[in-house]
């Protein structure tokens, strides 16, 4: 075969080939090729190219897909492997879509083969309304999980990535989401390194990401697309990041727009520093104004050939200037997307992310013991809430009072929505995006509001104040009361919580939350149901951590079924029933009450998340019950005393002591002793055993030295520190048993 150009040859090194084409570019096309929206080069025979995808829990904003339950659900399983196999599921819909879009010719948005997920930031603060979207709040967790979505998602083979997946937002991000344009974020370099660096640095190091995205605020005063101590200092030279950094959307506009950070004067200025510090690729279009900052001698041609290169070097690697044949997921059909096999995976993950937190024998609720169910709530028949946000356009959607009927089929099941999230708001279904629909073929947002071929939206009407009176909500109880069970599907929603939302209601402010009390009217709701004196399950959908102490009382079983993707409302009726035996943990604290908390915008983690919370929460993080019952035996170490930088490992024996099948995650803590600025305690190792009933199993459970990793002035980084520490080992974090010492020489 012969080609027109060297950088066409695939027998020819990648470097000799990047070299060739950057050779025969001009300064404008290496300029077009640094934003999200790369222009083609025609007289070299390379198309267009949009950078921008995504796929939080599914492949989104591209039409008809698997629709996961959200990350923050999937943090919840306490499950690398399965997390992993969902993502090259994910992936495996994402190189569909690209094939077929590749085959008729389409280079349009959403449609590419670099994906702008997992979001490893820590969910610090639970009135963020984008912690949904995160794999909730401890850096162990965050890591672990996050290093097995890149994995599904980049595959492993030799010469190609799969995907692009991108670590985001580097760094010290978590709103509030009204002032991320503008905001400067300070932390202690303990908080630093100790929090808000090491999933990112995991990904790097460990999972071999080839995107990181920096973040909309500012660092030390350097908005963080434009930090060298972040992207240069920390993200290149000490971790040896090769990959490219991309901007948030819009995130280089802030640098110069007024309101927002102001540290540059204009577009050109603000680009060249960005691209100086080493963001590659620009979410937005002021990165063509590098050409005037090259004619005003701000930024030289050879600094942005830097860039230039790493993005050429991505291409490359994905295989877009090789021949087809030579592509190892070139050959997946589209008929994968949206398939029986991803469907039944989509419901698996949704039982395995439920927590079940309250259980006053009351679940399982087997078939033919109840001949009538009442289903009351907001979220009882709202469809769109299950999709979470950054979501595909399902086949179709299973509601939790879909669920239940599909999982009660001989039994009553009647339906009142009650009340809405809160007085004055009612929410509205998303509109679908244009995308690729069953057969492959792109279409613009249907007019019928439909998805594909099926419809998953409803727009629901608001309910009127005459429904939030004493005597309509007495009236409601008192048709419940005629049930044998309830059912109340409560909590809070997408539209209520998100990134930047145009929503100012009471305790909603922008997509953040300004208390985390579950809202009045639902608690009204909820102690009138309860006062029937017929047992009240609590479905609780949200994406964040609830404060119910003030509702405990008024529920006799808690599971919190977060938004639980196209299949949340099957899996819940596998959940209720008994068919599927809960295992899902907590990913995040969930506090007694918003007083809990420290200010929303101090970044400080004193007082926060378990790791620093002295107070006792409702429900503590890695928290969750069984219908079974588990026992732990002694735990053991493998030394008492190890020298730096060596690891151990922790034994324990741990039986299903109950009457059925169930799985338990057995978690290791370490706490450090006589450190007063070190985490009360830390998760550091976790194993999930899946017992049949009577049946033991003895789990190894190894630390590695980084393990006992802490703070160390004198490196300005982490080091593992000498000296005493406990190892706790339990089933939650606040059910650790008896401490083991341990000494590090």
């Amino acid at each position: 075969q012969t080609f027109s150009y060297p950088f066409q040859n695939p027998e020819l090194p990648r470097q000799q080939r990047i070299d060739d084409l950057i050779g025969r570019m001009t300064l404008e096309e290496k300029v077009a090729f640094l934003m999200n929206g790369s222009e083609g080069i025609e007289r070299l025979g390379i198309p267009e190219y949009n950078w921008w995808n995504e796929a939080l829990h599914g492949v989104a904003r591209a039409g008809v897909a698997t629709v996961f339950p959200q990350a923050i659900g999937m943090a919840a399983m306490f499950d690398p492997e399965e997390h992993e196999k969902t993502f090259s599921i994910i992936s495996d819909e994402a190189r569909a879509k690209y094939n077929e879009a590749i085959r008729r010719g389409q280079h349009l948005q959403y449609l590419g083969l670099s994906f702008w997920t997992p979001n490893i930031n820590i969910f610090r603060d639970p009135r963020w309304g984008r912690g949904q979207e995160t794999y909730g709040e401890d850096p162990y967790l965050t890591s672990v999980i996050g290093i097995a979505a890149v994995r599904g998602l980049q595959g492993n083979d030799d010469n190609y990535y799969k995907l692009h997946a991108c670590a985001k937002h580097f760094a010290v991000h978590s709103g509030p989401e009204s002032l991320r344009h503008s905001f400067d974020a300070v932390v202690s370099q303990r908080d630093l390194w100790e929090t808000y660096l090491p999933a990112f640095k995991a990904l790097v190091t460990e999972a071999d990401v080839q995107e990181v995205m920096g973040a909309y605020n500012r660092y030390e005063g350097v908005p963080c697309c434009g930090s060298d101590l972040l992207l240069m200092d920390i993200l290149r030279n000490r971790w040896n990041y090769q990959g490219l950094v991309v901007s948030d959307c819009g995130a280089i506009t802030d640098f110069f727009k007024p309101g927002a950070h102001g540290t540059h004067t204009d577009a050109a200025s603000a680009s060249a520093d960005a691209v100086k510090a080493g963001t590659d690729i620009e979410c937005g279009s002021n990165y063509k104004t590098l050409v005037e900052a090259v004619e005003r001698g701000i930024i030289s041609e050879t600094d942005i050939d830097v860039a230039v290169r790493r993005v050429l070097k991505g291409r490359f690697e994905l295989g877009m200037f090789d021949p087809v044949e030579m592509l190892p997921w070139a050959d997946i059909p589209y008929s994968v997307v949206a398939c029986d096999e991803h469907n039944a995976q989509a419901r698996k993950v949704a039982r395995q992310s439920m927590v079940l937190l309250k259980n006053n024998d009351v679940l399982p609720i087997r078939r033919g013991s109840v001949r009538k169910i009442a289903v009351i709530g907001p979220n009882a028949a709202d469809s769109t809430l299950m999709l979470g946000n950054y979501n595909g356009d399902p086949t179709h959607v299973i509601t939790v009072l879909q669920g239940i009927r599909n999982a009660y089929p001989d039994a009553e099941v009647t339906y009142e929505r009650g009340c809405d999230h809160l007085e004055g708001f009612t929410p509205v279904p998303k509109a679908p995006r244009a995308g690729m629909n069953m057969a492959g073929e792109w279409e613009g947002v249907p007019a019928s509001g439909e998805s594909g071929s099926k419809k998953v939206a409803q727009k629901l009407p608001p309910i009127g104040p005459e429904c939030y009176t004493d005597e309509a909500i007495a009236a409601l109880a008192a048709r419940a009361a005629e049930a044998d069970v309830i059912v109340f599907a409560g909590g809070i929603t997408p539209a209520l919580e998100g990134e930047e939302l145009g929503v100012h209601l009471d305790g909603f402010a922008g997509g953040d939350r300004s208390r985390i009390e579950l809202p009045a009217i639902q608690g009204k709701d909820l102690k009138a149901l309860h006062s029937t004196g017929k047992p009240v399950v609590f479905v609780l959908c949200t994406g964040s951590a609830i404060a119910l102490a003030q509702n405990e009382a008024d529920y006799d079983a808690l599971v919190v079924a977060w938004y639980g993707g196209q299949e949340g409302g099957n899996a819940l009726g596998d959940v209720l029933t008994g068919d599927y035996n809960p295992s899902g943990k907590l990913p995040v604290t969930f506090y007694k009450s918003t007083a809990q908390l420290p200010d929303f915008t101090n970044y400080d983690m004193n007082g926060r998340t378990y790791r620093y919370m002295t107070e006792a929460p409702l429900y503590a993080f890695g928290y969750g019950m069984s219908y079974t019952s588990f026992k732990l035996g002694k735990a053991r170490l493998s030394s008492k005393k190890i020298k730096r930088g060596k690891p151990v490992t922790v034994k324990v024996k741990v039986s299903n002591v109950g009457a059925i099948d169930g799985a338990e995650t057995v978690q290791v803590y370490v706490k450090r002793l006589n450190d007063a600025a070190a985490p009360v305690m830390s998760l550091k190792g976790f194993q999930k055993a899946r017992l049949a009933a009577g049946k033991s199993v003895k789990l190894k459970i190894t630390l590695p030295s980084e393990a006992f990793e802490y703070y160390d002035v004198a490196s300005d980084g982490l080091a593992v520190k000498s000296g005493d520490y406990q190892i706790l080992v339990g089933t939650s974090s606040a059910d650790t048993g008896k401490p083991l010492p341990l000494r590090i020489k």
